[in-house]
């Protein structure tokens, strides 16, 4: 029986465990990432565990989530990070340069190889044929230290595509295709892979698509085949060296199967507020729109804006509608710059932004009240734009453009443009003025690390108790993300090295009162639906959630990282033994919790008391043996400590 190009690829990395679904795996970490917005406190972690240089191939630090320096805090801690990362031997990336999973899959990636990274659309670069992995910053820092990684083994399903990307139809429509067919919920514990006649036509930019937004399905990651195409992307940006063929056997099978017609596949949009509520673009054209942005990690490659150039030449953003456009590395606007196709893009009325992520995380140009905002970003979750009530709706390139020509939402076959395939260029423009490598391991001894008064310490961390006695701080329902548990936003993010500061804003769109509430209670139980922590890998989802006293999380089923990163933390996720058991349960209900370590060091239920309404339930830990041991010192840390 042939293997997959996932199971080729983790076996060669596999430390211990087997590939059996649903078991324990730790695999050895190639390469890491991290971005400014998650990156503080994983160097802060790292220094914490005392190892003087990071023992990876190659680890990056990319400035490019906080970009406006309103105040202090972000540029202190842009100093931060570029200072510990000569220090202890990572790239850094400095603001500018452009946004991580863009610049890494120019600069960094490498078919074979394994990538962690503190940002959830890591997966990026599985579109070049490696498993990246999307995590806390924890996991990250262990990573950079040396650390194997540990998961549970994913199932792998092979998505075989067949027929051609027809005209105006791209890398956006299939990863919408697959998000209309399988939920948010769809991938989680799971890897897609992609192969078939169809992998074979499709340019590196449409598989880069795919592979990014295979976050919004909860997969663990999703992986193209090193191939022709592969090995073209790379010669033009100056590393074939790096290339090396790779795909699954001709035999091989997989845990699940998905197939896709290309052929068949039209423009599609996801509607407010999940990029799982897919329809047509037609089924919504017409609705007149404010806004319409290109850009983001997913969507803002030099063959995406000179497609959208192509579009507007010679034509104007209607002027009812603000346009924007984020170019996604300094490479990128460059080469824009040194062509027509900047002039076009300024001459149609579009706004051009920084090479950051910007509006995808809500930092700068939040869209009217009440509007209507089409975009070529990844995630639409109700306020995560800035505007609480914005209607967001998620799209490829052409679609965006199309919008903002018309005022409103439209299919791109209906303007009676000529469709033009951008292709890629066969050289890319080269300039890494501003990547600064790492410092000597000699120099980097006696260098100083600055810290600006904006960075805190880390909180406490401390053994799981065996008695909680707490109130219920708030209960939410279904596919609750971590934008919805800690809101991104430049008001915000700006306390991403300040656990106490950021603490304040723990669910304050959702619960205006739940940072006032947990200081009264000292804590309490957060409980929740399914699919509980979807979205960001923002670890501060747990750890302020930590500092305000929470150690129980009760939910009918977690997303994958936000669950890694509560046991990191110390605190105990857990399901209900019966999912019915959710309505017994209301905010400021009293419960009483005993036996939660022996629960946990026997693998059994614990059963939570409702003082109340005097009922009681069971609830089921989510932890293997190792992450019991992790909750049980008080999170990865301690353990690793101990």
């Amino acid at each position: 029986m042939g293997q997959s190009l996932t199971h080729k690829i983790l076996a060669a990395h596999l430390v211990s465990g087997e590939l059996t679904p649903g078991t324990e795996i730790s695999i050895r970490v190639d390469q890491t990432l991290t971005q400014d917005a998650t990156g503080t406190m994983a160097y802060l972690q790292f220094e914490a565990m005392s190892v003087p240089r990071v023992r990876t191939k190659c680890s990056v630090s990319y400035v490019d989530h906080n970009m406006l320096q309103d105040g202090f805090e972000n540029a202190d801690d842009h100093r931060y990070l570029q200072s510990v990362a000569a220090k202890i031997g990572v790239w850094f990336s400095r603001p500018g340069n452009g946004i991580c999973h863009q610049v890494h899959r120019e600069r960094f990636s490498v078919p074979g190889d394994t990538l962690l990274g503190s940002d959830s659309h890591t997966p990026t670069c599985g579109a070049i044929g490696m498993i990246a992995i999307g995590v806390g910053g924890l996991d990250v820092a262990m990573g950079m230290a040396g650390q194997p990684f540990t998961l549970p083994c994913p199932k792998v399903v092979g998505v075989k595509l067949t027929g051609k990307l027809q005209p105006w139809v791209g890398g956006k429509d299939v990863i919408l295709e697959m998000l209309r067919r399988l939920t948010v919920k769809g991938g989680v514990g799971r890897i897609f892979e992609y192969y078939g006649p169809g992998v074979e036509s499709m340019p590196m930019t449409h598989r880069f698509t795919i592979t990014n937004m295979g976050a919004e399905l909860g997969a663990t990651t999703s992986v193209f085949p090193s191939d022709n195409e592969t090995k073209k992307y790379l010669e033009a940006q100056g590393r074939g060296d790096a290339f090396k063929a790779m795909g699954p056997d001709p035999d091989a099978t997989f845990d699940e199967n998905v197939e896709i017609d290309l052929d068949k596949l039209e423009p599609l949009v996801a509607a407010p507020h999940s990029p799982d509520n897919v329809k047509t673009v037609r089924e919504v054209a017409g609705k007149k729109a404010a806004q319409s942005s290109i850009g983001s990690c997913t969507n803002s490659s030099y063959e995406d804006l000179t497609g959208a150039a192509h579009m507007l030449k010679g034509r104007q953003v209607h002027p009812g509608l603000s346009f924007t456009v984020t170019p996604g590395s300094k490479q990128v606007f460059e080469m824009i710059a040194r062509e027509e196709t900047l002039y076009d893009l300024i001459a149609s009325g579009a706004r051009i932004l920084e090479a950051s992520c910007g509006p995808c995380i809500g930092n700068g140009q939040s869209p009217p009240s009440g509007s209507v905002s089409v975009r070529s970003f990844n995630r639409n979750f109700e306020g995560r734009s800035g505007t609480k009530d914005a209607q967001v709706y998620l799209a490829s390139v052409e679609t965006c453009v199309a919008t903002a020509l018309k005022g409103e939402i439209t299919d791109p076959r209906d303007l009676g443009i000529p469709f033009q395939r951008i292709d890629a260029p066969s050289k890319y423009l080269v300039n890494d003025t501003l990547l600064v490598p790492p410092a000597a391991e000699a120099e980097a001894k006696s260098l100083e690390v600055t810290r600006g008064p904006n960075i805190a310490p880390l909180p406490e961390f401390t053994p799981m108790p065996d008695t909680l006695d707490k109130r219920v701080l708030i209960k939410v329902g279904d596919n609750i993300s971590t934008d919805h548990i800690m809101p991104a936003g430049a008001s915000i993010l700006r306390y991403r090295s300040n656990i106490p500061k950021i603490s304040e804003f723990v669910f304050s769109r959702v619960d205006p009162e739940f940072f006032k509430r947990a200081k009264e209670w000292s804590g309490g139980v957060i409980i929740g639906g399914d699919n509980y922590g979807q979205g960001s890998s923002r670890e501060h989802a747990a750890l302020a959630p930590l500092y305000l006293g929470i150690r129980l999380v009760t939910v009918r089923s977690f997303a994958r990282i936000h669950l890694a990163n509560l046991i990191n933390f110390g605190i105990l996720p857990s399901v209900f033994a019966d999912p019915a058991d959710y309505e017994k349960v209301s905010m400021g209900d009293e419960l009483h919790i005993e036996g939660m370590r022996s629960a946990l060091e026997s693998g059994k239920n614990v059963t939570v008391v409702n003082k109340t309404r005097n009922v009681s339930f069971e609830v089921v830990p989510q932890v293997s043996t190792r992450a019991a041991k992790i909750i049980l010192a008080g999170g990865l840390l301690k353990f690793r400590a101990s």
